[in-house]
C-alpha cells in the first residue's frame, strides 16, 4: 500500500523579529510552520521563505522541528553562516526549551545521556540505539508540577542537537512530551492539541562583533 505524502496544513501565524542587524536575524517560528521547504510544492511555505520576501539573502543555519515554536537564528550573509554553523558544532550555542511532560518528575534536576539512530522502518521517527546511535545529552530542570493536570512544565538544556532528541528522551523516561504525536501515548496526546516543546532562549557569539546575544521568547503555553 502506496503512503500518501504528508501536507502541512497551512499556518496563519507570522514569524515574528526578535532580534535584527544588517548581519543576523533572530526569529519566533510559530508551530507547523516548517523550518525550510518541503519537497512538494504544497509543503514550501517555510520560515526561510517567508523570510526571504524582505531578506532575500537570508540563508539557515539550523532547524525545528515542524511542531516546535520558537526562537530560530537567520544569517543575513556567508561569513556570518559559516560563523555561527561553527558554534553549534563546537556546542558553544547555549539552548534552552520550556516543555510540558506527562506525569509528576520526581527529580528536580537530572539528565539524560542516552544515544539515537534513525529508524528507518519507521521514518520520520528515531530511536534509541547504544550499537549505532549518536551520542545525545539533555539536561532536565523542573519549574513545576500540577498534580490536577499530572503534568510537568521543565527547562531542557540540550548538549547535543539530534534530531527528535528531547522527544524521545523525553519518552523513554516514562514522561513524553504533552502533543507528542510521534513518541508519546494517547493519554498525552489527547492533552494538547500542538506539541508542548518552545526553543525559550538560545546565546550566542555575535559573527562580527564576537559580542554575546542572549534572546528569550517564552512560551505561548
Amino acid at each position: 500500500m502506496t503512503q500518501q505524502p504528508f501536507i502541512v496544513p497551512k499556518c496563519d501565524k507570522d514569524v515574528g523579529i526578535l532580534y535584527e542587524d544588517e548581519f543576523l536575524l533572530v526569529v519566533h517560528k510559530p508551530e507547523f510552520l516548517l523550518s525550510v521547504p518541503g519537497r512538494l510544492e504544497e509543503n514550501k511555505d517555510c520560515v526561510i521563505t517567508r523570510i526571504q520576501q524582505d531578506y532575500p539573502t537570508a540563508v539557515v543555519v539550523h532547524r525545528l522541528d515542524l511542531d516546535t515554536s520558537g526562537i530560530m537564528i537567520i544569517p543575513l550573509c556567508k561569513p556570518a553562516q559559516s560563523h555561527i554553523a561553527r558554534q553549534f558544532q563546537e556546542r558553544t550555542v547555549n539552548k534552552k526549551y520550556t516543555a510540558v511532560l506527562f506525569g509528576l518528575v520526581e527529580e528536580d534536576t537530572f539528565s539524560v545521556d542516552l544515544p539515537i539512530a534513525f529508524d528507518w522502518e519507521n521514518r520520520p521517527r528515531q530511536k534509541i540505539c547504544h550499537e549505532t546511535g549518536k551520542n545525545a545529552l539533555t539536561h532536565y530542570e523542573v519549574v513545576s508540577r500540577d498534580a490536577e493536570k499530572n503534568q510537568t512544565r521543565v527547562i531542557l538544556k540540550p548538549v547535543t542537537g539530534r534530531s527528535h532528541q528531547l522527544r524521545i528522551h523525553s519518552a523513554n523516561i516514562d514522561h513524553p512530551i504533552v502533543g507528542c504525536d510521534l513518541y508519546a501515548h494517547e493519554e498525552a496526546v489527547a492533552m494538547s492539541p500542538r506539541l508542548l516543546l518552545h526553543a525559550t532562549e538560545i546565546e550566542f557569539a555575535h559573527p562580527l562583533t564576537h559580542e554575546t546575544i542572549h534572546i528569550v521568547s517564552p512560551p505561548e503555553f
